[in-house]
């Protein structure tokens, strides 16, 4: 869908000055104050797609650290309206005299890998990638508790485990970069009311509005049902995916435990000496942090019943997971790529 960018009132050319009010005399920069409770590695890169949250993002890094920011915009490529988003990223950087590195990436999904998935990964590496080789130490990604409760949702709806009830990390590293999530509290209104206060260009991306994509459903219809229902549900919600990643961080730490005492690779007879549950949690740490394979639910009960049922010399164990499959290699499990 071709679209131009919605460029907002003429840019302030002064960045906000001060503690209390911006430099029109509107409250602050609600991503600075976010900002002023990271202390990351510096320089650092921000992830600037030209929309209002990695805007505001872009202007809180600027101010918070002069010097040490540069821009990161990834160009998929999908949309005629992406040259357009690079003109205004260009022109906002110009105004921050950050520099700006426009990260052209092919997005195509893959057989049974869905177009979002797919640029997310394209995203993630070029963002990495691009990181590296500027010399930065962290990047700086502007999703925010609207993106937070979204994922919850999305997760909820595929009957997710505590991984995906966890929903995004504040923090996490990918091709050997650090990432942050510094906005995950603040709601997506606050940064968009500010900037259009202060007057900053930003872009609108006419794919955020198309209801095709499950996420812009949840955005557009069960959003504004929560807010009038459940007023704090930004913040319950969010305290609940704290919840799950505490515990999920509890399991993997005894998956941890579980597979020191039954070996890498997992040995059969050890791993029938554990509970069904500890199993379970064992080999889906085992195929997550070996192999990159996350097991859906139907195959790892599946291979859980193949491993009960594994008592004979000759028995053979085959199950395909993710991209691979794991087989039985003597004693042990073994877990073979791109069969």
């Amino acid at each position: 869908m071709a679209a131009t960018p919605t460029p907002r009132p003429t840019p302030n050319k002064r960045l906000p000055s001060g503690p209390v009010t911006g430099a029109s005399g509107h409250p602050p920069n609600p991503a600075l104050a976010a900002l002023e409770q990271l202390s990351p590695p510096l320089p650092l890169g921000v992830a600037y797609s030209g929309g209002a949250d990695s805007t505001a993002l872009l202007y809180a890094a600027a101010q918070r650290w002069p010097g040490q920011v540069s821009a990161l915009h990834v160009h998929h490529g999908l949309q005629a309206a992406a040259d357009g988003f690079v003109r205004v990223c260009e022109e906002t950087c110009q105004v921050l005299g950050v520099p700006l590195h426009v990260l052209r990436v092919s997005a195509g999904a893959a057989a049974g890998q869905s177009p979002e998935d797919a640029a997310r990964l394209a995203r993630y590496a070029a963002l990495a990638q691009a990181a590296t080789a500027q010399g930065l130490q962290a990047v700086l990604l502007a999703q925010h508790a609207d993106d937070q409760v979204e994922t919850l949702l999305l997760a909820l709806s595929r009957g997710a485990g505590l991984p995906g009830l966890s929903a995004m990390a504040t923090q996490f590293e990918r091709g050997g970069m650090l990432f942050h999530r510094p906005l995950l509290q603040l709601p997506a209104a606050g940064l968009r009311d500010w900037l259009v206060c202060e007057g900053k260009d930003f872009v609108d991306d006419p794919t955020n509005t198309d209801e095709r994509y499950t996420r812009n459903r949840i955005r557009a219809r069960l959003l504004p049902v929560l807010q009038d229902t459940f007023p704090q549900f930004r913040e319950t919600f969010a305290r609940s995916a704290r919840h799950a990643a505490q515990a999920q961080a509890l399991l993997a730490e005894v998956a941890g435990e579980d597979l020191a005492r039954v070996g890498v690779p997992p040995r059969i007879k050890a791993l029938q000496g554990l509970s069904r549950a500890r199993q379970a949690n064992l080999l889906r740490h085992w195929l997550v942090t070996a192999h990159q394979a996350a097991p859906s639910t139907a195959q790892l009960e599946q291979l859980l019943g193949q491993i009960a049922a594994c008592t004979t010399r000759g028995h053979r164990i085959e199950l395909k997971v993710a991209a691979g499959q794991v087989r039985r290699e003597g004693e042990a499990l073994a877990y073979l790529p791109q069969i």
